[in-house]
């Protein structure tokens, strides 16, 4: 038989799933080179989550529902021992789908949630997940918060926190976060990049012309990422776990980069200043300032007479580090087993 983890403790350990279908689908396929990412291999990637899941042990896994029906295709036909289901919500077809998601998961207790897609993805689900720890898949255009991770792996590093089968304090860390403010008012957050632009209204929502840019807030600035915060890294870059920020003014009057702000598009951006930020500092943005796009995607509006400010905090979520997750788990033994020494199979999950 196949060994699994037993959970060290006698509550039951639940993984929430959030998976985005409009990920890495938006205008940036047709004023960029974006590729597309199949709603067809998002299943396959849940499937891949699922077995690993279930391979440990984890007894109970929820999945947001969605218009396309990533879970229920994912679910279609798996064989698993967990007890596996669609959470039970109303489905808006928007970005408020993860919010409440990760809201509802939170409140059920759930020990870690899996989510799949890009930065602004991450962005709505951390509004509602609180302290629950994520691991992120990216799915998306922007991936500078999510990274690019075999399911497999990411289904395991979620199930081990879950069941705290390790220290969860020693594997997760919390992130970096800009709060942002209308009339001293707070209205939103992102995780990444809040971007203050000319245009009158958020149409498409994603950002491309640096000729609309005005500012550029940034958690970090980490080299070979692609997006606004790929402006950063040119002047100046700021870690994820650096206790500092990045602002940018564009414009002429000081130096110009060349930056990756969208897949294959490559171009020369104005830089007129450049500071890094301390945790706790905020900036004014310029009364001009009519939206700001958040981890890439237009979200606010600013109105004529408004004031507008971003403040850098540490009050993000908490992210698992899948590799040191991993790394912790093999040197404790979560893995090993022992064999009779007559035989030992070895056996393939697989779709």
């Amino acid at each position: 038989m196949q060994s699994k983890i037993q959970n060290p403790k006698s509550k039951i350990n639940m993984v929430g799933i959030i998976a985005n279908p409009a990920s890495g689908k938006d205008i940036r396929r047709l004023v960029a080179h974006g590729s597309v990412f199949d709603n067809n291999e998002k299943s396959n990637i849940l499937q891949r989550i699922l077995l690993a899941l279930d391979a440990l042990g984890v007894e109970q896994v929820s999945l947001m529902p969605d218009y396309y029906g990533l879970g229920e295709q994912a679910l279609d036909g798996l064989k698993l021992s967990l007890d596996a289901s669609i959470l039970e919500m109303p489905v808006l077809g928007d970005e408020n789908d993860s919010t409440e998601a990760g809201r509802r998961f939170r409140e059920m207790g759930a020990g870690s949630i899996i989510v799949l897609g890009g930065d602004g993805t991450n962005r709505v689900v951390a509004r509602g997940c609180g302290t629950v720890p994520l691991v992120s898949i990216s799915t998306g255009t922007n991936n500078v918060f999510s990274r690019m991770i075999e399911g497999t792996v990411a289904g395991l590093a979620a199930g081990l926190v879950a069941q705290e089968a390790v220290d969860v304090n020693q594997v997760t860390y919390q992130a970096k976060r800009l709060d942002i403010y209308v009339n001293q008012v707070w209205v939103d957050m992102a995780l990444v990049d809040a971007v203050a632009c000319s245009d009158l209204w958020i149409g498409t929502r994603a950002i491309w012309d640096p000729s609309h840019i005005q500012e550029v807030v940034l958690t970090q600035a980490k080299p070979g990422s692609i997006g606004m915060s790929s402006i950063g890294v040119c002047l100046q870059p700021v870690d994820t776990h650096d206790k500092q920020g990045l602002y940018i003014a564009i414009g002429q009057g000081g130096i110009s980069v060349l930056a990756p702000i969208a897949p294959g598009l490559v171009t020369r951006v104005d830089i007129r200043e450049h500071r890094l930020l301390n945790i706790g500092d905020e900036i004014t943005l310029n009364p001009d300032v009519r939206t700001i796009a958040l981890d890439g995607e237009r979200s606010i509006e600013i109105y004529q007479g408004q004031t507008a400010s971003v403040r850098l905090t540490n009050d993000g979520p908490r992210v698992v580090n899948i590799q040191r997750c991993m790394a912790k788990a093999a040197k404790t033994g979560i893995f090993q087993a022992r064999t009779t020494g007559k035989r030992r199979d070895i056996r393939c999950l697989h779709v």
